[in-house]
């Protein structure tokens, strides 16, 4: 029996942090919820044992990160993913995004799904309203690598979906919850106390 020391990390957490925040104003990764960062707030409810890598601006975080950055900078999404990819050798990702507080809960949930379904490639949040989370989701690395179109900038995320078997479930609106704009900063805070 391994002792859980040595045992490896079932997952790497990938959060995108670099969006250009047009509709919050400001970098929303730094906005404030309860004292500590948007970004802080995700990275501190990930299992501690999960490696982290952030693509964006390296900044001070609670948690020790690896940080990359997309390129172009900007260069959107799947140049995030892209990026990080460079930096991962772990067979399972969780990908998030750095706008999403409460994600980091259903994280191991769909983690041991995927380890749960051999013919998966990637299991997805889907939240309330039904729609699919792309950034709230369990990708195998290698699957994931042959999914990223070269060159990766400027392609629509959900385009990453097209060649991966998927499942897709259900995951809540608190989990999927993103902050863009001031008013969603306002939701998020009423969530954290009943």
């Amino acid at each position: 029996m391994t002792s859980d020391d040595t045992a490896p990390a079932p997952a790497t957490a990938v959060v995108l942090c670099g969006g250009a925040s047009r509709r919050f104003g400001t970098d929303k990764t730094r906005a404030d919820l309860a004292g500590r960062s948007l970004l802080d707030h995700l990275l501190d409810g990930l299992p501690p044992g999960w490696p982290v890598i952030c693509v964006g601006e390296a900044r001070p975080t609670h948690r020790d990160v690896r940080w990359c950055r997309e390129d172009p900078p900007g260069g959107g999404p799947v140049a995030a993913v892209a990026a990080a990819l460079l930096l991962l050798d772990g067979p399972v990702l969780v990908l998030l995004g750095g706008d999403m507080p409460y994600a980091a809960s259903p994280a191991p949930t769909l983690v041991a799904t995927l380890e749960r379904s051999p013919d998966v490639d990637a299991v997805i949040g889907r939240d309330g309203d039904g729609r699919l989370q792309p950034l709230l989701a369990a990708y195998r690395t290698s699957a994931l690598r042959g999914a990223v179109p070269q060159p990766a900038a400027g392609t629509p995320l959900m385009r990453l979906l097209d060649p991966l078997r998927t499942l897709a479930v259900p995951v809540g609106d608190q989990a999927a919850l993103d902050v863009d704009t001031a008013a969603d900063l306002e939701r998020a805070r009423h969530r954290l106390d009943p």
